[in-house]
């Protein structure tokens, strides 16, 4: 189903939104910090904040000073462990149901598609890669979590992207964030653009409605109704 001809910017969200990896990245820093010769002993907030942020607070809470060349080791140590998991992703993640038709469907109108996530680059491509939903996201222009601690910023740097590799600007109801959090929807509304959220992580339609977010859809398994929500 392909609805509407207005040129469109999709900017995906990866975790909880086109795939989920219960746990995952709790223990990539439990690994990441014992490189460090760290414990870790309090657990981070991932849900909607980037990486840039979360590894600031994880250093914070153990005592060790958030220098870049810190959060630069962390980092890497995540990037090695997203590596060595990924044959196993299958074992310990899944696909959320209708996230590869979703995105079929938006290429299919000929929409611009890319990641906006809390992920480094690395780990981005690792797990969309894994399960398959790579094929029709343009991973050169994402907005990506080592780029800031403030989400919209990633917004507006995957638009700025997209303008330069694509010709023209993106801009208004032509771009839509897609995510499962308040901080998706913030960050959308920041940069007056549009948000559909989805509930598929740890907030309900509710939360996400009173967020401000422009449609709220339960998953992505109705592709005709995602194909509406985000091309109209």
């Amino acid at each position: 189903m392909i609805i509407g001809n207005a040129r469109r910017l999709l900017l995906w969200d990866i975790d909880h939104t086109l795939l989920s990896m219960p746990g995952v990245g709790k223990s990539w820093y439990v690994t990441a910090l014992g490189a460090l010769g760290v414990e870790l002993h309090t657990y981070p907030d991932f849900r909607g904040y980037t990486e840039r942020a979360i590894t600031t607070e994880v250093l914070v809470s153990h005592g060790i000073e958030p220098t870049e060349e810190n959060i630069r080791r962390v980092w890497q140590e995540l990037i090695t462990a997203s590596g060595n998991a990924r044959p196993r992703f299958a074992e310990v993640g899944y696909a959320r149901d209708g996230a590869a038709a979703a995105i079929a469907a938006a290429a299919g109108s000929g929409a611009v598609q890319t990641v906006v996530t809390g992920n480094l680059p690395e780990i981005s491509r690792d797990k969309v890669a894994a399960f398959g939903l790579d094929d029709h996201l343009d991973l050169e222009i994402g907005g990506y979590g080592s780029l800031s601690a403030h989400r919209p910023e990633l917004v507006s740097t995957a638009i700025a992207a997209a303008g330069a590799k694509y010709g023209g600007q993106f801009a208004g109801p032509q771009v839509v964030v897609i995510g499962d959090t308040p901080r998706d929807v913030e960050a959308a509304r920041h940069n007056d653009v549009r948000s559909v959220a989805v509930a598929t992580g740890d907030y309900g339609a509710d939360e996400l409605a009173a967020a401000g977010a422009d449609v709220v859809l339960g998953d992505l398994s109705d592709t005709d109704a995602v194909a509406e929500a985000l091309l109209r």
